[in-house]
């Protein structure tokens, strides 16, 4: 299939962007490595009246290292070899879809695209980083457990640009684990769970079984039986909510087992 007609912008600043934003508000889509929105634009379940596309956009190809956090721009591709230096971000990305699409697929899209099945989002709310966005009003910074608000759904309003996500470093005596399981490599998952274990206190978040990553609170000598008691999964064609609340079980103990491992 092919899409709808659309208008097509390709500003080259931060500023032509917000300011096309601001201008064309809901009727405008954001281009980023388009490994979701082009998709849905051709089976026309999205019918924007303009699409921008910020590839082109000086500076939002940027990684650097701040303040003891890595700061990512939105068009950086999941397969920068810059991100390797991050501890999290080295163990989530390969989880993510398939090398094709993380070829051309941005961290930055991942996150403003807000799948509650997304690997980022949820590495990025157990980590406790935050989103940068700018329009012509100015620019803010979103925690990202402010930051996702439902399926497919976040804070940022219509002439906003996600131009940055911060990530911060595991402090050291820190522990990371994340693990998911899907039917098959590269699909969405049917639940994916991570665990931080920092100072001796247990964060663990959980995604695909719920509508955005949720962050729950355990019982660290029962992690697995006190996650699972707090979710509601939906079910679908391929798993029972039944089923999905057992998986959240297994993950969680097994994520917090290895993220407990690390630390000693």
């Amino acid at each position: 299939m092919k899409p709808a007609a659309f208008e097509y912008e390709r500003p080259g600043s931060v500023d032509e962007a917000v300011a096309v934003l601001a201008q064309a508000g809901a009727e405008a889509k954001v281009l980023a490595g388009g490994q979701s929105l082009v998709p849905a634009l051709n089976m026309r379940l999205l019918r924007p009246s303009l699409v921008v596309d910020v590839n082109r956009v000086a500076g939002l190809d940027a990684v650097a290292s701040e303040d003891g956090a890595l700061r990512v721009g939105a068009t950086v591709r999941q397969a920068d070899t810059r991100l390797r230096a991050h501890e999290v971000l080295a163990a989530v990305l390969p989880h993510v879809g398939h090398t094709a699409t993380r070829n051309r697929g941005t961290v930055g899209g991942s996150i403003a695209h807000a799948d509650a099945a997304g690997e980022l989002p949820l590495a990025l709310v157990a980590l406790g980083g935050s989103a940068i966005v700018a329009s012509a009003r100015g620019s803010r910074e979103i925690p990202a457990e402010e930051l996702f608000v439902g399926p497919f759904s976040t804070a940022l309003t219509q002439d906003e640009l996600l131009v940055e996500t911060v990530w911060p470093a595991l402090a050291p005596g820190s522990g990371f684990a994340f693990d998911e399981l899907a039917l098959r490599g590269g699909d969405y998952a049917l639940c994916s769970a991570a665990a931080l274990v920092r100072d001796g206190d247990v964060r663990v978040v959980v995604g695909s079984v719920t509508p955005t990553p949720t962050v729950l609170e355990i019982d660290p000598s029962h992690p697995g039986d006190s996650a699972s008691a707090q979710v509601e999964p939906w079910g679908s064609i391929h798993a029972s909510p039944d089923y999905l609340r057992h998986l959240v079980r297994v993950l969680v103990d097994r994520v917090v087992a290895r993220a407990r491992s690390e630390v000693a």
